[in-house]
C-alpha cells in the first residue's frame, strides 16, 4: 500500500523530470574533475572552476535551447515564457553541481584534504548515476535484474571516469 495515499510513481515525478540534467551533470562534474588539478590549483579555486564551467555549460544550454526552439517555431526569443522553459530543462544541471562546489569549499576551510574533496565529489556523482540508473531500470521493468543492471551500467559510466582522472594524473 502507498504510503500517504500517494502513488509510488507520484513521488518520483520531479526526479523523473530532472533526471537528464542530474546525469549529465554528473558526467559533466565528473569530466571536469578528471581535467582539474586541483591539489596544484587548490580547493576555492577548484570549488570555483567546477562550479563556473558547470554554469557556463548550463549557460550555454539555455541559449542554444531557446535560439533553437525559436527558429523551429518562429516564436520571439526574448520571452519569459521561453527563458522559463529552457531554464526549467537545465536548473538540474546547475544543481547537481552544487554538492561537488560544496565538497570543496569544506576543504578550503580545512575540513578535509583535496585529495578527499575528490573522492567525495567523485563518489557524489557516481552515486546519482547508481540511483538513476536502477530507476530506469525499474521504470522500464518492475522486476529486480532490470534495476540492478541500469545501476550497473549508470554507475561504471562514473567509475570510468573517475578511474581516468587517475589515470592521466
Amino acid at each position: 500500500m502507498p504510503r500517504h495515499g500517494l502513488h509510488p510513481h507520484l513521488a518520483w515525478g520531479p526526479v523523473h523530470r530532472a533526471s537528464f540534467g542530474l546525469i549529465y551533470g554528473s558526467i559533466l562534474v565528473l569530466s571536469l574533475l578528471m581535467a582539474m588539478d586541483e591539489v596544484r590549483d587548490g580547493p576555492f579555486e577548484a570549488a570555483i572552476v567546477l562550479f563556473g564551467s558547470v554554469l557556463a555549460v548550463t549557460l550555454a544550454k539555455i541559449f542554444a535551447e531557446v535560439l533553437s526552439h525559436s527558429m523551429e517555431t518562429g516564436e520571439r526569443i526574448l520571452t519569459r515564457k521561453a527563458f522559463g522553459a529552457a531554464w526549467s530543462h537545465s536548473h538540474s544541471t546547475l544543481l547537481v553541481a552544487n554538492v561537488p562546489t560544496a565538497i570543496f569549499i569544506l576543504a578550503g576551510l580545512g575540513v578535509f584534504s583535496v585529495e578527499t574533496a575528490t573522492a567525495v565529489a567523485q563518489a557524489f556523482c557516481v552515486f546519482v548515476l547508481v540511483v538513476l540508473g536502477a530507476r530506469v531500470g525499474w521504470v522500464i521493468n518492475h522486476s529486480w535484474w532490470l534495476p540492478i543492471a541500469g545501476a550497473l551500467f549508470a554507475g561504471s559510466v562514473g567509475v570510468g571516469l573517475a578511474a581516468m582522472k587517475y589515470a592521466i594524473h
